[in-house]
């Protein structure tokens, strides 16, 4: 048995938002706008995520860009307008993918963070979720919600806690939930051997399969303007104003088995 991994509970953490992807599905949006600044209920999205950051107490952000990086810096700038204070890792010539991305991002992020999407807009409270990674005692946790198929696959086998199997490719009958957007990790978790380019979903696979990614269970959906669709009802939803924050389930219970997999905290 593995020794569990103690996390400090320091609040706030800094938060990686991943804001380097091509936005196809919303051309032609997106010809010359990167996503992030898509308007969205009168203005740019990224303004919106960023007062979300601030109210919720997170007050550190590191913007992972790519395609049109420079034009999402000139509107965001250093943060200081936000309350916040933001510095950018970009990809260079060739997109790093999710994953990539925010590997390149380590040394602007420190030992422990939060992650979260570009293009998603939710509602869970970023404390609570830190607070659980911080008492599950693994490397990583990711957030999910009951999706039954609803707003896309569904790709995690989830069960009082913990992720015990994640596939974006090959879902099965046990999978109910999907990824809600929101999670936390320790740097360790990038020592794996892994080439320049590639998707969370190599970090996320291995670490449920060796018992090491816990979860928390959101109540509630997910909101995302990656799609047409998503972005209507992103939209209607940021329009309406702030909404309550989901209460937190109450999942927990025995954990799995921890797997030797080699990572350093």
């Amino acid at each position: 048995m593995i020794a569990p991994f103690a996390i400090e509970s320091s609040w706030p953490p800094r938060l990686a938002l991943l804001a380097g992807g091509l936005a196809t599905r919303l051309y032609p949006l997106t010809v010359d706008t990167p996503k992030s600044l898509v308007r969205v209920a009168g203005e740019p999205f990224l303004a919106h995520q960023l007062r979300h950051f601030q109210a919720q107490g997170l007050r550190e952000i590191v913007i992972c860009c790519g395609h049109l990086g420079d034009r999402i810096e000139a509107f965001a700038g250093d943060g200081s307008r936000f309350g916040l204070s933001i510095l950018y890792s970009r990809d260079g010539e060739k997109p790093l993918g999710t994953g990539g991305a925010l590997r390149a991002a380590l040394p602007l992020l420190g030992p422990r963070f939060l992650v979260m999407y570009g293009d998603s807009w939710l509602t869970q409270s970023a404390e609570s979720v830190w607070n659980a990674f911080v008492s599950s005692e693994r490397p990583a946790l990711m957030t999910v919600c009951r999706n039954d198929n609803q707003w896309g696959p569904s790709n995690v086998d989830y069960r009082r806690g913990f992720i015990l199997r994640y596939d974006k490719h090959r879902p099965s009958p046990a999978m109910h939930h999907i990824d809600y957007g929101l999670e936390a990790l320790t740097a360790g978790v990038f020592t794996r051997r892994l080439p320049a380019a590639f998707d969370l979903s190599e970090i996320w696979s291995p670490l449920a399969t060796d018992g090491l990614l816990a979860g928390y269970e959101v109540p509630g959906r997910f909101y995302e303007i990656g799609s047409p669709a998503g972005l209507r009802a992103t939209e209607a939803v940021i329009a309406a104003g702030p909404q309550p924050m989901p209460q937190d389930l109450a999942p927990h219970s025995d954990p799995p088995p921890l797997r030797p997999m080699g990572v350093r905290l």
